[in-house]
């Protein structure tokens, strides 16, 4: 029976309100639960590394180099791919005896390693291939924030004295905060919902050691038919969005206060 926050037992007429069953369930006697906590957290923690990297990125393609041109729309290209795609192309990059990686294994003189087997490995598997698309998206947010920075206060960061590691810590990166809130907004939600990149590399194995809680959430409300129990899950996703999403925005404007 669906412990939902309407559990279904018999027909229509038979409703029977069970209030917060369905989170008791969940926290105590589901041992998924922790499983997919923890996997959200790597999601959360390692993808915020997809921020530094775009940022980077974003600086190397803005110099004004004439075979720039040539090279950019190489790094554009995962930005325009599905989701779907690139765990397709991961999925096989990752396969065991015919995947690339285990071609560069192999000339290596290394034994293969078949990542999206191994429950200690495919979470992290997984977290690499979302980063290809992930640091796309995030650069093209950089260069856009590149383009408004203000060339009168760079000038004058020259003049004084500022080079370097200096002129980009105190003169261009304070200019590039609203870029880094779109691009951490949208990091950590890509990162929390997490979805496409599981269903189509592992489908939540091995062991469900992969499983992320929007897609148990999918498991249980279109394959188990238990929809109370997946809106208990897509609930608690929904909270810990709602709890860092608003952490981050304090965090800025506390900043914002500080240097007022």
């Amino acid at each position: 029976m669906d412990r939902g926050l309407l559990g279904l037992s018999g027909d229509l007429k038979n409703w029977k309100w069970v209030g917060l069953g369905n989170y008791k369930e969940l926290f105590f006697d589901d041992y998924e639960f922790p499983t997919l906590i923890i996997n959200n957290i790597k999601w959360l923690i390692l993808s915020l590394l997809v921020i530094p990297i775009g940022l980077g990125l974003a600086i190397f393609l803005n110099q004004n180099i004439k075979e720039m041109k040539f090279i950019k729309p190489l790094f554009f290209f995962p930005f325009v791919i599905n989701l779907v795609v690139v765990g397709l192309i991961f999925s096989w990059f990752y396969l065991p005896k015919y995947g690339f990686l285990d071609l560069v294994f192999r000339s290596l003189g290394l034994e293969p390693i078949a990542f999206l087997a191994e429950e200690s490995l495919a979470t992290y598997a997984i977290i690499f291939a979302f980063f290809w698309p992930s640091i796309a998206y995030t650069m093209i947010i950089y260069l856009t924030g590149l383009t408004n920075v203000n060339r009168e206060i760079v000038e004058a960061g020259r003049i004084d004295g500022a080079m370097g590691f200096k002129m980009f810590w105190y003169v261009i990166l304070p200019q590039l905060k609203p870029a880094t809130f779109i691009a951490t907004v949208v990091t950590v939600v890509g990162a929390l919902r997490s979805f496409d990149m599981v269903a189509i590399m592992t489908k939540g194995g091995p062991w469900g050691s992969s499983s992320v809680l929007a897609y148990k959430m999918y498991e249980e409300a279109l394959f188990s038919y238990r929809m109370g129990y997946g809106s208990a899950i897509a609930t608690i996703l929904f909270i810990i969005m709602d709890i860092y999403i608003v952490w981050f925005l304090y965090r800025l404007f506390q900043n914002e206060k500080s240097e007022k």
